[in-house]
């Protein structure tokens, strides 16, 4: 009676415990192997350090996106609503018809202007904004940015409200005065003179963007109105023009002062989706406006940083896929130097469909480790990216992302499951296309050749 020799196919199939015992063996080096060994544990490090790279980096330009968008339109409408004809006089009419729109939140008349504005310490260029008191407390973001002072009596007030950055620049603080400068003053038979008046600062805010910090003043909206010559004085209805021989107490009796607005920003429920909205929009006006969305008032803005996010991607990508590269070479040369071994497995009864698939799993399983760590390694730095970016920047004693430069005063990070979910996927599939030719050619190999070296 005799007894057959076991072969490396009884009892087995694809993926069968036989192959993953097989390579499993291959992934851990022998001494005389160390130097495979090295190049598997740096393409682990590479398939890491690419897939942590692409979740930090893509996290922290989400953050940036949410934080931008978020305190730009904040501050800023989703729609500029402005009159294209001469004068704007009914804009708390056209305010309550836009508050009235299904989808929008609340509609703010508003008065702007350019100016220069002087402190003890210097002058600057600066934009200035008439808002009412009702309108501040509907913006949270900027009511709520009080540091210094309040809006208490803003309306029945006389005062200003700045940044904290302007305020610096300026040398100024609560109750200083301010001076600002308006080239279109009033018209004299010489030209126009600047209007020049000096106000005293009622409110420091800090919005913790610089460009608003360091740009913007606060105006009541009357005295805006009234700083800005937007407003007209007109006969009053059923009152006869005063004569030649009428005294000032006539005249002013007889006259009513119109104040105008620059427009009406309006702030919706759902910025990202506006399409049909400014329909809606003009449909409740009762006649012809300039309707302007964020979209278009950003879009160089936001459209730059959705090229940036891309081509980021697209670099960073590069980091897996030459760690990809480096998984075919140590594949290549683990297979050059199992070549004997192969050709005893196939003597043995081995199937080419399972050496491709030990060598295939022996590279995915540095794919697959190397992704999961910079799985865990980019979720945890991108949760952190703050307390790391100040870290960093204290034990390097360099600015790491100035506010100066990036608008924000501190490194914002949002985790997007989607594209996690992609730069994972991204990963795994790189990684298996890097194993099937090193797994091919293993699967090609002559048994007899292979033994006959």
């Amino acid at each position: 009676m005799t007894v057959d020799a076991p072969s490396a196919t009884s009892g087995t199939g694809p993926f069968s415990r036989f192959e993953f015992l097989v390579a499993g063996r291959y992934l851990r080096a022998r001494r005389k192997e160390r130097f495979v060994s090295v190049i598997a544990v740096l393409t682990l490090l590479g398939v890491m350090l690419g897939v942590a790279t692409l979740i930090v980096v893509m996290s922290v330009m989400n953050g940036f996106r949410t934080e931008l968008l978020g305190k730009i339109l904040g501050i800023n409408g989703h729609f500029v609503v402005q009159t294209v004809e001469e004068g704007f006089d009914d804009y708390l009419d056209a305010a309550n018809r836009l508050e009235r729109v299904d989808g929008v939140l609340y509609a703010v008349p508003f008065v702007e202007g350019q100016a220069l504005a002087s402190g003890e310490a210097e002058s600057t260029g600066v934009a200035v904004r008439g808002i009412s008191a009702a309108s501040i407390d509907k913006l949270a973001l900027l009511r709520d940015a009080a540091m210094l002072g309040g809006w208490d009596q803003w309306d029945a007030g006389q005062g200003v409200a700045i940044g904290a950055r302007l305020a610096e620049r300026l040398g100024v603080s609560i109750g200083d005065p301010v001076t600002i400068v308006n080239p279109n003053g009033t018209l004299t038979p010489f030209g126009k003179t600047p209007a020049i008046r000096s106000y005293p600062v009622n409110v420091i805010f800090n919005l913790g963007m610089p460009e608003f910090d360091s740009f913007y003043i606060y105006m009541p909206m009357q005295p805006a109105q009234s700083y800005f010559k937007l407003f007209e004085d007109r006969l009053k209805p059923g009152v006869a023009m005063p004569g030649v021989m009428a005294t000032d107490a006539e005249i002013d009796a007889a006259y009513e002062r119109v104040y105008r607005a620059t427009g009406v920003e309006v702030f919706v429920a759902e910025p990202d989706r506006i399409a049909g909205m400014r329909e809606r929009l003009q449909a409740a006006l009762d006649r012809p406006f300039a309707i302007a969305d964020w979209q278009q008032r950003n879009a160089t803005f936001f459209s730059a940083l959705q090229v940036e996010r891309v081509v980021m991607f697209v670099i960073l990508s590069l980091i897996i896929l030459v760690a990809a590269f480096n998984i075919i070479a140590s594949l290549v040369m683990l297979v050059k130097d199992k070549g004997p071994d192969i050709a005893i497995l196939r003597t043995m009864g081995a199937t080419r469909g399972a050496i491709l698939r030990i060598f295939a799993m022996t590279g995915f399983a540095i794919g697959l480790s190397g992704t999961l760590l910079g799985l865990v390694l980019g979720l945890a730095a991108a949760a952190n990216a703050e307390p790391l970016r100040a870290a960093l920047s204290s034990l390097l004693d360099v600015p790491i992302f100035p506010p100066e430069l990036f608008l924000l005063n501190e490194l914002p990070s949002r985790i997007d499951p989607a594209e996690v979910t992609t730069v994972v996927l991204l990963s795994l599939g790189l990684t298996f296309l890097a194993t099937l030719y090193p797994a091919w050619r293993a699967a090609r190999l002559d048994p007899v050749e292979a033994l006959s070296r």
